[in-house]
């Protein structure tokens, strides 16, 4: 059941990218103009993922456990370091660039689109991996 949850999850989140425009790069990017021809219409999707996400995490609070009896694990972080930095700096400026964030990259790789993105996406979440997490 947890499997078919996901895969619904994952279709529901991607159809959504594609009727709201994220997975168009030219959409995105127009939306980024802010001294051009800026399009405001992603900020509606935006503060909409926002909305349900402040409600879902306001419920998770409450609870211990996953509607499959899974226990409940929420981010506990609160701390902006150097590596939080810069990878929002990384994610930015990628963004910017090709006008494609992770999830519309993986609706485009579906679609036989957006190779080089998301082959660079893979190899950025490998380095990721491969280096070590400083503490201090």
């Amino acid at each position: 059941m947890m499997i078919l949850t996901a895969f619904g999850s994952g279709l529901l989140f991607g159809l959504g990218l594609l009727l709201a425009g994220m997975a168009d790069p030219a959409k995105v990017q127009a939306f980024l103009d802010l001294a051009g021809a800026w399009d405001p219409s992603l900020m509606l999707v935006m503060g909409g993922g926002v909305a349900v996400s402040a409600l879902a995490y306001a419920r998770g609070r409450r609870q211990a456990r996953t509607a499959f009896g899974a226990p409940l694990q929420l981010p506990q972080g609160r701390s902006i370091d150097r590596r939080l930095i810069a990878g929002s700096l990384l994610f930015g400026i990628g963004w910017g660039l090709a006008g494609i964030c992770p999830g519309p990259a993986l609706v485009l790789l579906a679609q036989g689109k957006a190779l080089w993105f998301a082959g660079a996406m893979f190899a950025g979440m490998a380095l990721f991996e491969l280096l070590p997490a400083r503490t201090s």
